[in-house]
């Protein structure tokens, strides 16, 4: 039960209401809208929210997923139950637009669901989205009749393909004939050259000058609103158009007889239509409390089945979104309330300092979770359900019912205890006032008294000190108190539960700059015992702020720690992970200069053998080897830098003899027939011609030109190229037509060597230039990354190729290169 009929206006929550309409894609979302009530069921309560958290976690973690146009067919799909009827095809195909949305999102679901046991990982909106029904038939039905413009086919039925045949020769044979006549016209001075045909009554008419209308046989159609225009529609082309108006009723006709088949073959599926339509404005709705909650940075608390309230960071939706507007932040709010020591709160504090928007706050929070909505709160908070939610705030006062703002009051509070329970909330702003301030105060008091015999839970101000008294030391009452700056002289909008408040009317008196005399009168007549206690809670609040300072203090200087030790630690991680990367490169690089080594050594033996031990050829082998082993220990890496990385300083190291100096390795221009590697890759080349700062150079089959800085002499042996054959070439027109029939602008080398894929690579390129193909992918893996440079180096060096770069990260990232060609 809620109570009065206005609870959503004085709590704001018609605005939220109207916020959810405007998020909503759907008329039929929209009612849901409208038709959302509090409920007092937890389960429920519970589905609902569910529903909207996994809404919001999905949305959240795909921004792009939508769920599609959701048109309202209700009217169409009832106006075809009747035998005869028809949808015009723009409603079929808004019909189709829905079928296929309806499609989608059962197979999204479905997609979510275990095979075993038929569980989902969206619980919640699975048993909402399992009633949806795909009609696949009814949707190839429209698809045959309709294409994707929303036209009728003209295969749709052979007398429709006959028509529309009729009709284009008879349009060209209209055509053709206005073109004549409008020649002769321009030729003979009746119209001007550069005339167009113009179409009146769907006819095709010349349009004339009034003093050549008689010059041109015909029928005169229309003329223009100045008088200076007469159209004619020539008489040669009466005829034809006469036949044209014919083909275009014949073809109306058809198509409505497709049409009304159609919607013979839809009608027995409008239930299940129906059925589905509903669902997707039930979804829609979901979805739109969905995006409200991200605005709103609303979340999932804990929901209990009985009265409670343990809420963290609570604000106020509406009051949060304008205050943004102005560039301003809200104050959020932690109220804690249970039984059964605490289930009533009363605040106390100055005047505008936030205690009806408290009250507020937590009627429209506790509303909106039991409506189905994520309140604004931490995720660590936990509500309950309630019963009813009863509310006094504002000046209800009626001229028509003879009511006071006091009487209103009063009445309020009759229907409070006449229908309040256990689970019941109640919110009452200024509790007592409105009337005499003694008298007021103690029918508060014994209002406040009977509330709590009932059991009720609930939030109230008040200005009355017998209400702060009686709240501190009666078990079920708790006082709050809403802070105030005795500094600043203004308040801070925030709630301190356990202790009263002050109202601060001293201290505002002298703000305002009233006589200091009047305010000594004013404290006599009060009495000392009013002042020393209003001084008293000055003084908690006083305090309370203090430790709430030192509070604050430590949790930030907390937080420092916590980030400062994250990040250390994340530190101490990457350098071990550089440490791992360094080892394993040095591994690798070691392994390759063993691999050298044993080769420069295999052929060391097997020239000593062929020369038979000769001892001037013996001299010449081991003076090789010791010239490839000091080219070896020039390309090695410098160990001392190494032994100097902060990664490897701290390892313990022996002490050892200082080694030898390296001899100094003599270098020399790059002159064709050298042995060279192209930016440290694998597989050796050998330079044919040197020019100014580039060098053309053969790696296996392929020639290529690249700068001179980009290559690196090698002792390694360069492969030997293939013997030149004589190749007469049988390729025709004819052939070169097939290729480009059959060339794809894709192509997969994973798996090959590199010299393999850069020669496959080679070929494609080609082909692709050859066939202007703007741009190709070539699919080679992540592994390593070595592939993926040998190719790209590659690229570098063809003229064509205009730029390269990875594709999109959901089609295969680092994992396939995207070149556009020129």
């Amino acid at each position: 039960m809620i109570y009065p009929d206005a609870f959503e206006k004085k709590v704001g929550f018609d605005a939220v209401r109207r916020a959810l309409h405007e998020a909503c894609t759907s008329p039929m979302g929209r009612e849901h809208v409208d038709a959302m009530s509090f409920s007092p069921d937890f389960d429920t309560v519970s589905h609902a929210l569910g529903a909207t958290a996994e809404m919001l976690a999905l949305t959240t973690a795909d921004p792009d997923f939508h769920l599609g146009p959701i048109h309202d067919m209700r009217a169409p799909l009832r106006a075809i139950r009747l035998q005869g009827a028809f949808m015009p095809a723009p409603e079929l195909m808004q019909l189709r637009a829905v079928l296929a949305t309806v499609a989608e999102l059962h197979a999204f679901f479905a997609a979510r669901r275990d095979d075993t046991d038929g569980t989902s990982s969206l619980p919640c909106l699975d048993t909402i989205a399992a009633g949806l029904e795909p009609l696949p038939d009814a949707a190839r039905a429209i698809d045959t009749l309709l294409d994707r413009w929303g036209n009728v086919r003209d295969n749709a039925s052979p007398e429709l393909a006959d028509i529309r045949r009729s009709l284009a020769s008879m349009n060209g044979v209209i055509a053709s004939t206005m073109r004549r006549v409008l020649a002769r016209a321009v030729s003979e001075g009746w119209v001007e050259p550069d005339t167009t045909p113009a179409v009146r009554d769907g006819r095709l008419v010349v349009p004339v000058a009034p003093a050549n209308k008689r010059r041109i046989a015909g029928i005169v159609h229309d003329e223009s609103a100045s008088g200076r225009t007469v159209f004619i529609e020539p008489a040669e082309i009466v005829e034809a158009n006469n036949r044209l108006r014919e083909l275009e009723a014949r073809e109306r006709r058809e198509v409505t007889r497709l049409l009304t088949a159609l919607a013979d073959t839809l009608r027995p599926h409008t239930p299940v239509m129906l059925a589905d339509l509903d669902l997707l404005g039930h979804i829609d709705f979901i979805h739109a409390k969905a995006r409200y909650a991200a605005a709103t940075e609303a979340t999932l608390p804990a929901v209990a089945p009985e009265p409670v309230m343990d809420w963290f960071h609570a604000c106020h939706p509406v009051l949060k979104a304008a205050l943004e507007r102005q560039g301003k932040h809200i104050v959020p709010l932690d109220i804690a309330l249970s039984a059964p020591d605490s289930r009533i709160l009363v605040i106390s504090g100055p005047n505008a300092g936030g205690k009806s928007v408290t009250l507020k706050t937590v009627g429209i929070i506790q509303y909106m979770a039991q409506c189905g909505l994520l309140p604004p709160l931490y995720e660590n908070s936990r509500i309950g359900i309630f019963d009813s939610i009863f509310i006094d705030i504002g000046d209800d006062q009626s001229i028509e019912d003879d009511l006071s703002t006091y009487s209103s009051h009063l009445r309020n509070m009759k229907q409070f205890l006449a229908h309040g329970t256990q689970r019941t909330l109640i919110l009452v702003d200024e509790f007592g006032a409105g009337t005499e301030p003694q008298i007021g105060g103690a029918i508060a008091q014994a209002i406040l008294a009977r509330f709590n015999t009932k059991g009720m839970w609930g939030v109230v101000t008040t200005h009355f000190q017998n209400l702060k008294q009686f709240a501190e030391h009666t078990p079920g009452l708790i006082n709050g108190s809403m802070l105030y700056d005795r500094a600043l002289m203004q308040p801070q909008f925030r709630l301190l539960i356990g202790h009263p408040g002050s109202s601060f009317a001293v201290e505002i008196a002298r703000k305002t700059g009233l006589p200091e005399a009047i305010i000594a009168d004013a404290e006599a007549i009060v009495g000392s015992d009013y002042v020393n206690m209003d001084k008293y809670l000055l003084d908690i609040t006083r305090d309370k702020r203090y430790w709430e300072n030192k509070r604050a203090d430590i949790r930030r200087k907390e937080k420092r720690l916590e980030e400062t030790l994250a990040r250390y630690e994340a530190d101490a991680d990457t350098l071990r992970a550089q440490r791992r990367e360094i080892i394993a490169d040095a591994r690798e690089q070691a392994r390759k200069i063993l691999e050298s080594s044993n080769a420069a050594i295999e052929r060391t033996i097997h020239d000593i053998r062929r020369a038979q031990a000769d001892r001037e050829a013996t001299m010449q082998a081991r003076r090789r080897l010791a010239e490839e082993r000091r080219a070896l220990a020039a390309d090695s890496p410098d160990t001392a830098a190494a032994a100097d990385h902060p990664l490897t300083a701290r390892a313990p190291r022996t002490r050892r003899a200082p080694a030898a100096p390296a001899p100094k390795k003599e270098t020399r221009p790059i002159a064709p027939g050298d042995t060279v590697l192209l930016d440290g890759a694998g597989t050796p080349g050998t330079v044919e011609t040197v020019k100014g700062g580039s060098a053309t150079v053969i790696f296996g089959h392929l020639r290529t030109t690249v700068p001179l800085a980009r290559l690196t002499p090698t002792i390694r042996r360069a492969p030997s190229a293939p013997k030149a054959a004589s190749i007469v070439s049988t390729t025709t027109a004819d052939d070169i037509r097939a290729r480009q029939l059959r060339f794809k602008p894709d192509i997969d080398v994973r798996g090959l060597r590199a010299d393999e894929a850069v020669q496959a690579v080679t070929y494609f390129i080609d082909d692709a230039l050859q066939f202007n193909a703007g741009r190709v992918r070539i699919l080679h893996g992540t592994g390593t990354g070595a592939l993926r440079q040998y190719i790209r180096q590659y690229l570098a060096t063809v003229p064509g190729v205009r730029a390269f770069r990875d594709e999109d990260i959901r089609l295969g990232g680092p994992g396939v290169t995207i070149v556009d060609l020129a």
